[in-house]
Formats: structure tokens, C-alpha cells, sequence
């Protein structure tokens, strides 16, 4: 078994262990390697200032497959057998690549804080596809904040780059072939790092294998899991502290999957926000554009559905679709496999229905037919890189003009999300009208007991509910089927 966490960055190798494998990779950058051009801001993964690009062998074995990822809530135990590019790795010394360019001849930057940030995020669009315009840019670039500059010139650059940039710059600048090779031969140890910190003795286990992890989970089930770790990092970075221990499954490459069936979609616990929107933007075309608002890209990079589901926030963007298809979680331990209904999950605020020593390790999504009508729905105080102040989901069944079936989520009312099940019960033999679903949405308010908080007022959240009732049937009014 390994002790120690080997990495790439700017090709040149590095193997890290006892405490140092602890820390986040954007400190270890700045303080170990003296590489400064990586910016720190607010250690949230908000701001994208310290946008780096991650490599990981790609399906292929031949190539490696970079994503921007938040330097700064990513821990240096989650980069074993990857290859890290910082701003200072783009071009040779002296030089600038096609998106630095860009950004010179259209004046995108100003103080230049945020510039690092905004030249990897756009690196990292051009080395996965060629955005063909400005929304695409956009969304691209919704993890990464300019306070000066503007948003325009920046968008001028990345039309500029998206002429002049080579296709595959960092695979042509970094030959991969002896750093996959050396990827190839860590991949099936298990690694495991203990060190001793400030608050007390830690271990952190990256197995390679689901049953290995299984079997530390037996013995540690007090462990605290690791995936996407996007929430982890903030908390730590925050607090200063990090859980005693830790199972990381980035390494267990039977979790990341996701597979497509005759009425449903598979996929494993490590399956990412961007692999599920790409793979979803015609099974699922709500549920793909929540995700498309989930974070910015460098969270859906490495974010994961079995970490959003875990975490048991009342205001996950995952769970109304998960509610109203009628997801099932899949938990595994050494004793065996369990399918669990995605409603009989949550007992109450992050309280699960998880024994010790089980591992959320699939979801299956059920696909709902063409002709139900399904809307999601996700309030916040920004459109993007945003914490949700309520959310929902609302799903109905047609028989010409009467409703046969009604599912109805609502999320941020109540310390779960809430199945609205008197709501559904009142639609369901109605006529589809409006008299119907003003009358559904005062029952709903019934069945949540909001609060308030910063994301706004108890009765805030109660009017949304009744708003998104008519909201659905104005959008869905004369639909015969989603669009």
C-alpha cells in the first residue's frame, strides 16, 4: 500500500505525502512549488481566480482529458495520477499562448487578479470544443468573476482565441505518453496517508477498488466520504480543520459511469455534474439546464449526484427531478446490495437512510415517457454560481384534458425536500386548468414549513409556492408534450 499521492504539475513529477497530501492543491502551488500566478480570493470556489486545469487519462488510455477545477477546495489526495497545468505552464517561459494573446490584443485584463482564473476556464473550453458564441462563452465562464474589466472584452478575447488556438494545445505542449504510462502502473495500489495535525492524528484512504473501500468502511464507519469533496473544502478551508478520517473514491473507477437503459439512466456515485448534463441534454432536457446552473464548471467538473444526494441539503438542485422521477439509491457494504426509493431516504435534516458501513455507490433515474409534462424549477438571488432559495418540480400525467398523475417536489420549505402528496392527490381526475392548480398550490402551502434565513422569509418561500403552481400551468397550458 502507497503512503504517498503522486501527481504531475507542468509535467514535472511530484510525490506527496503525510500532511502535505492533506493541504489544497492551490496551497501547495503557491507556498511548495512557487507557482503565484494562481490566485486565491474567497477559498469557496466561487470566484474561479484560482482556476487550474486537471488532467486524467481519458477513456481512450492514450490521451489525457483536462477540466478546470477549483484549485482552492481541492485536496492534494484527490490528484493521485493526474497531471496539473497552472497559467504559468500554458506556453514556454517568455511566451504567451493563443488565449493570453487574446486577452492582450482585446484588453480583458485590468488589475489582472482574476485573469489567471479566466485564462485557464477558457483554455480548458478550447482544449473540449470551439464555443461558437457569446452565451456559449458565458456559460463557460460562469465560474470565473471579473470586478473591473467587464465582461465584454473578456468575451471579445475568447472569439478571438476560439480563431487562433490550436485543438489540443496542452496535449501537443505535454506529451502524455510517459506520465499515462507511470498513471497506468500506480492504478490499482490503494494509498493511504496518515499525518498529524494541529487538531490531532488524521488518515485519509484512496482505494482503488470498491471492495477495498468497502473494507475500510467496515472497520472506520465513522468515515467521512469523499468524491466531488466541493463542500468538504469549503468547510475546511473555512474552519481550518479536516474530519479525522476520510474515504476518497476518486480512485475507484467502477463508480464512474453512466449508462443509459430502455426507461432509465444509470449511473455511478462518482458520475459528475458535466458527464450527467452532457449525458442527459436529450433523455432529460430540464433536468440538463439545472445543471447547466449547478455551480460554474469547475464545481460540475468534479461534483458529483452521490455527493449532492449525501450531503442531504433540503435545497439540492438535484432532488426535485430525483423526487418526482422516483429515483432509487443504490447502497452497498460488505453484506451485501440494497435499493433504497429516493423518498424513503431522509429522515429529517441530513439524516439518512445509511447504515453503518454502506456506500451510496449508483442512482437510477427513472425516465419519465415524451408527453408527461415536467418542469423544474430553482429560485436564487444570482442566475448563476448560486445557492438555491427554493426549488421544484412538478410532473403531470395527461388524459386528454384530465390529470391521470401528479408528482410534486418542493425544496428549501421544510428539512427534507417535501413530496407534496395532498397537492397531488387534489390535481389528480381535474381538468387542467387554472382555478385547479391556484387551488393545489394553497394546499401546498399546507404541507411546508418553511423558515427564514438570508435566501429570504418564511413567507417568501410560501408564496413561491403558490406562484410556481400557476407558473407551471402557464408554461405548460396548450403543451401537448415537453418541448
Amino acid at each position: 500500500m502507497r503512503d504517498a499521492v503522486v501527481l504531475y504539475i507542468n509535467e514535472q513529477r511530484h510525490e506527496v505525502a503525510d500532511r502535505h497530501a492533506l493541504r489544497s492543491l492551490s496551497d501547495y502551488l503557491r507556498r511548495d512549488c512557487g507557482l503565484v500566478g494562481t490566485k486565491i480570493v474567497c477559498s469557496e470556489g466561487d470566484c474561479g481566480a484560482c482556476t487550474v486545469l486537471v488532467g486524467r487519462p481519458a477513456a481512450d488510455g492514450a490521451t489525457l482529458d483536462y477540466q478546470p477545477v477549483d484549485s482552492c477546495i481541492r485536496f492534494l489526495f484527490q490528484l493521485d495520477g493526474c497531471h496539473v497545468v497552472t497559467v504559468e505552464g500554458l506556453a514556454e517561459p517568455g511566451q504567451l499562448n493563443g488565449v493570453q494573446q487574446a486577452m492582450v490584443d482585446c484588453y480583458g485584463s485590468q488589475c489582472g487578479f482574476c485573469t489567471p482564473g479566466f485564462v485557464m476556464a477558457m483554455t480548458g473550453m478550447l482544449q473540449q470544443s470551439r464555443p461558437q458564441d457569446d452565451e456559449a462563452w458565458r456559460l463557460g465562464l460562469t465560474g470565473n468573476l471579473c470586478r473591473c474589466t467587464g465582461y465584454e472584452q473578456i468575451l471579445e478575447a475568447g472569439a478571438a482565441a476560439a480563431e487562433a488556438c490550436e485543438a489540443d494545445a496542452l496535449g501537443k505542449r505535454y506529451a502524455p505518453a510517459e506520465m499515462l504510462a507511470e498513471f497506468a502502473s500506480l492504478a490499482t495500489d490503494d494509498v493511504e496517508v496518515r499525518a498529524r495535525l494541529h487538531d490531532g492524528d488524521h488518515c485519509v484512504a484512496m482505494p482503488a477498488t470498491l471492495d477495498a473501500a468497502l473494507v475500510f468502511l467496515a472497520k472506520h464507519p465513522e468515515a467521512v466520504i469523499a468524491a466531488g469533496a466541493t463542500d468538504l473544502g469549503v468547510r475546511a478551508n473555512k474552519s481550518g480543520q479536516l474530519p479525522a478520517t476520510i474515504l476518497d473514491l476518486n480512485r475507484i473507477a467502477d463508480l464512474d459511469f453512466v449508462r443509459h437503459e430502455e426507461d432509465a439512466v444509470v449511473c455511478g456515485a462518482r458520475a459528475t455534474w458535466a458527464t450527467l448534463a452532457s449525458e442527459l441534454r436529450d433523455a432529460a432536457p430540464e433536468f440538463a439546464a439545472v445543471l447547466d446552473r449547478f455551480g460554474g464548471p469547475q464545481i460540475r467538473a468534479v461534483g458529483t449526484i452521490a455527493g449532492n444526494i449525501a450531503n442531504g441539503s433540503p435545497i439540492a438542485d438535484s432532488l426535485p427531478f430525483l423526487f418526482i422521477t422516483e429515483a432509487a439509491i443504490e447502497a452497498t457494504s460488505r453484506d451485501g446490495v440494497r435499493w433504497i426509493p429516493i423518498g424513503e431516504f431522509y429522515h429529517g435534516y441530513k439524516q439518512l437512510e445509511l447504515r453503518p458501513g454502506e456506500l451510496i455507490t449508483a442512482v437510477r433515474i427513472p425516465l419519465p415517457p415524451a408527453d408527461d409534462l415536467l418542469k423544474l424549477y430553482k429560485v436564487s438571488r444570482r442566475r448563476d454560481l448560486d445557492i438555491s432559495g427554493f426549488t421544484a418540480g412538478i410532473r403531470l400525467r395527461l388524459a386528454g384534458e384530465t390529470i391521470q398523475s401528479a408528482w410534486i417536489a418542493l425544496g428549501g420549505v421544510g428539512p427534507t425536500v417535501v413530496r407534496a402528496a395532498k397537492a397531488e392527490a387534489f390535481l389528480q381526475g381535474r381538468e387542467l386548468s387554472e382555478d385547479a392548480f391556484r387551488a393545489a398550490g394553497e394546499i401546498a402551502v399546507g404541507e411546508v414549513t418553511p423558515i427564514s434565513d438570508v435566501r429570504g422569509s418564511a413567507e417568501y418561500r410560501r408564496q413561491l409556492v403558490r406562484n410556481v403552481f400557476l407558473k407551471f400551468f402557464h408554461q405548460t397550458d396548450q403543451q401537448p408534450q415537453i418541448a
